[in-house]
């Protein structure tokens, strides 16, 4: 077994355990509303807040189905559209946050964000534990889905981007730069475009800032691919994960989102050998 695979592997069992401390807590959350010992959040009620804890028990056991699909061998038997477009949504809300997690240490994110009301207060280790999850399971996923893609369709991995000929940029990568030069415009301040500048946290900040990177990054990345001058590791992951992080962003009505010009950047793709490899003979 190679090194790489071996490192994939491991890294698919991390996530798979890293997201479990998460699922627990929601379940702990959905019984505990149920039967009255825990508190519901401010603005909800019992039965909203007791679906909304069901949905995200399920993503979280989608989570983890997918860490060990992209290690078991049931996992080969999956549809391999089903298993891509699960580690794609994985990829674009956990591996694309990982920069702003950093960013919200750093600058103390979410002290300007507490309303200091009726919010039921939550332990400390809980919190930490939910961002434990979030960022393991991230890392696992960034190490564990190009093993499993390397696996499942080798003849995408082999050769260099750079044989392919040579072609314009693809339109999608220059609307992706704006988009993400626009991002960056708010970041820095900027108050254009924006409903309610007054309104906005350091939190809108560092997220406007994380999100103009991913879609600089990925536009970057596909424009090196269509013209062959390629960065070893970075072409194939950052168009993957920053489409992913534009999905995620633009699903949830984010104040100053926009339509998603990185969804297209897979239909602007080149020709690409993504088949099954033939049985061994």
């Amino acid at each position: 077994m190679e090194r790489w695979d071996r490192i994939g592997r491991g890294a698919a069992y991390g996530a798979a355990l890293a997201l479990l401390p998460y699922l627990l807590i929601k379940v702990v959350w959905v019984v505990g509303s149920l039967v009255g010992t825990l508190p519901v959040g401010t603005g909800f009620g019992v039965a909203e807040w007791v679906v909304l804890n069901t949905v995200t028990v399920g993503m979280a056991g989608i989570g983890v189905a997918l860490a060990l699909a992209l290690v078991r061998p049931w996992g080969m038997r999956i549809p391999g559209a089903l298993v891509a477009f699960c580690a794609w949504v994985g990829s674009g809300l956990l591996v694309s946050i990982l920069p702003f997690g950093v960013l919200s240490t750093l600058l103390g994110v979410g002290a300007d964000s507490q309303d200091g009301g009726d919010e039921p207060v939550r332990p400390v280790w809980e919190g930490l534990l939910v961002q434990f999850s979030f960022l393991g399971m991230g890392l696992g996923l960034a190490l564990a889905v190009p093993a499993h893609l390397r696996r499942r369709w080798p003849q995408a991995f082999t050769g260099r981007a750079g044989d392919a000929p040579r072609a314009a940029p693809p339109w999608a990568a220059v609307v992706g730069a704006a988009v993400g030069l626009v991002w960056l415009y708010w970041a820095a301040g900027g108050t254009v475009g924006i409903a309610h500048p007054t309104e906005r946290t350091t939190h809108g900040y560092a997220l406007g800032a994380v999100s103009g990177f991913w879609a600089l990054a990925g536009s970057a990345a596909v424009w090196m691919i269509r013209r062959g001058h390629v960065l070893p590791g970075c072409p194939a992951g950052c168009p993957w994960c920053s489409a992913g992080w534009d999905r995620a962003r633009c699903s949830h009505g984010a104040a100053g989102s926009c339509p998603s010009p990185c969804m297209q950047l897979w239909r602007s793709r080149p020709a690409s050998p993504l088949r099954k490899a033939p049985a061994p003979r």
